[in-house]
């Protein structure tokens, strides 16, 4: 599984890009390939500054090796030593009326001292976050990820959707939610219900719905109109983005305690963000409104 889920995750990479690149137009991917002391590396990717995409990244990494007190702590495992690979995905557009997205599809394999596999598991997901509300867009981006679903399970989508709403949360901002959510699952193991193999098989469907599930939405909104107090909306809620991935996100913390690369790791953040002191939008603005759905999440598909 570990050669399948490492092959798998470069061919959807060189895919996603491809599609980033159509949809700027103009700027293209660098890419940086790197290796970890400690033992694996990794292939990142990044464009920057381009009409559509202001900075994303693409990324994959495989990495390996003793399982240390602050990854014992940070995932709650048992073993002498761990293989993770993955690929891990952020674009940050340049408008307003573009969504930020994330998507995340990993594998995880745990070994005593022996060099035996004790444990392995799966994990991914993708999620949405717009800066001004369009529900067409939410509902096709969500309609994708259970079409995807729905091929492994009627019960996957809501329960995986369920776990993304209640993941991307700032707690300490009042339970105000990242974005829009989509799915999140994590520690997927296989037992009588799932094999490996069609395990591996439903990440291998999310990586395709996630290509459905946002460029189309790029293409529909990347030519709108848009004022500089939108764009300073963006920004603040830039902002918020940060917030969580610093304070909160698994894959963050996991990544720096266990001496990942720095600068692929924090590829997530935006280039430009705003903190204003204690902004708020106007009384009956589109922002508000928007302000309401973080903070208590929809069912966009009426389930």
């Amino acid at each position: 599984m570990k050669a399948q889920f490492s092959h798998w995750i470069k061919q959807i990479q060189d895919k996603i890009c491809a599609e980033v690149e159509r949809a700027d137009g103009k700027e293209v991917f660098l890419e940086d390939k790197w290796t970890r002391e400690d033992g694996g590396g990794g292939i990142t990717r990044v464009i920057q500054n381009g009409p559509v995409f202001e900075k994303g990244g693409v990324n994959t990494s495989e990495v390996y090796g003793k399982i240390t007190p602050g990854i014992r702590e940070q995932l709650k495992v048992e073993g002498d030593s761990f293989f993770a690979c993955g690929i891990s995905l952020v674009l940050h557009p340049a408008s307003p009326m573009v969504p930020t997205v994330h998507a995340n599809f990993r594998y995880f394999e745990v070994y005593n001292e022996k060099g035996e596999v004790t444990g392995s598991w799966f994990g991914g997901g993708a999620d949405l976050t717009p800066y001004y509300s369009f529900e067409e867009d939410a509902i096709h981006f969500h309609q994708s990820f259970k079409n995807s679903c729905d091929k492994f399970g009627a019960d996957l989508y809501p329960k995986f959707k369920l776990q993304c709403d209640n993941y991307f949360v700032n707690t300490h901002r009042n339970n105000e939610r990242r974005g829009i959510g989509g799915i999140f699952y994590d520690h997927l193991k296989a037992n009588k219900d799932w094999t490996a193999e069609e395990l591996f098989a439903f990440a291998q469907s999310n990586g395709e719905a996630f290509i459905e599930a946002y460029f189309p939405i790029v293409e529909k909104r990347k030519s709108l109109p848009f004022t500089e107090e939108q764009k300073r909306w963006q920004l603040i809620r830039r902002g918020r983005y940060v917030e969580f991935n610093l304070l909160h996100d698994r894959g963050t913390i996991f990544g720096l305690k266990s001496n990942g690369r720095t600068e692929s790791i924090l590829m997530s953040l935006p280039l430009n963000v705003r903190f204003e002191y204690d902004y708020k939008p106007a009384a009956g603005s589109e922002e508000e409104s928007f302000l309401a759905v973080l903070l208590k999440p929809k069912n966009w598909l009426g389930l």
